[in-house]
């Protein structure tokens, strides 16, 4: 199992190594911001995202470097968007998904589908198996990365599907910290999601 997730690092240069490791330290502090409703979520995020869309871009995932440049993208949405006050709190409070919302979702997830297959037509490069598995998961962390920008409870489902997916994935691809990476995602989103349910069911939305 060691030499599973170690052997590909051993023909990676040392400053390779240096920014995935950097990229793993602030993806797991984003997400725990995340999960206190802490706005600092998205400076942390800002770090990691932009470190890996680097990172996958050397390594010619290009699914995966689309979803992780959209994420520093909406990073800046979502900065702004819970920084903003509102009526009745000082900033954006937790809800759930309206019907206009979920319908909003589904498209954004189809519409992600159909542009990272058509990068991946348009630059010639053949799509595999482990390449549908990337477009599948682009699809929901576009979707997840929007409502969590919006503060939607749903935010963390998508999340936790996304990283049981995506957790095997780079392991297949050798980048074992991304790998360990997203497997403690899974936990910290499934942890999220709980306190986020508590909040949310400690302040009912308004009908």
């Amino acid at each position: 199992m060691i030499d599973f997730f170690f052997e590909p690092y051993k023909t990676a240069s040392t400053f390779q190594i240096f920014m995935e490791f950097l990229a793993f330290v602030f993806g797991i502090v984003s997400v725990w911001f995340a999960k206190k409703e802490n706005i600092w979520v998205y400076p942390t995020g800002l770090i990691a995202t932009i470190i890996t869309t680097y990172l996958l871009w050397i390594a010619g995932y290009l699914g995966d470097m689309l979803i992780n440049g959209y994420f520093t993208v909406m990073s800046i949405y979502g900065w702004i968007n819970w920084a903003k006050k509102t009526d009745t709190n000082d900033n954006l409070p937790i809800t759930r998904t309206t019907h206009n919302e979920k319908l909003t979702g589904i498209l954004l997830f189809l519409i992600t589908i159909f542009v990272v297959f058509a990068i991946y037509k348009g630059v010639g490069q053949e799509i595999k198996n482990d390449n549908y598995i990337d477009i599948i998961s682009s699809g929901i962390f576009f979707t997840g990365m929007w409502y969590m920008a919006r503060k939607k409870i749903e935010n963390w489902t998508l999340w936790i599907i996304g990283d049981i997916i995506v957790t095997p994935l780079y392991a297949y691809r050798g980048l074992g910290m991304l790998s360990l990476q997203y497997l403690i995602f899974t936990i910290m989103a499934v942890s999220a999601y709980l306190e986020w349910k508590k909040i949310l069911n400690n302040n009912p939305q308004p009908l």
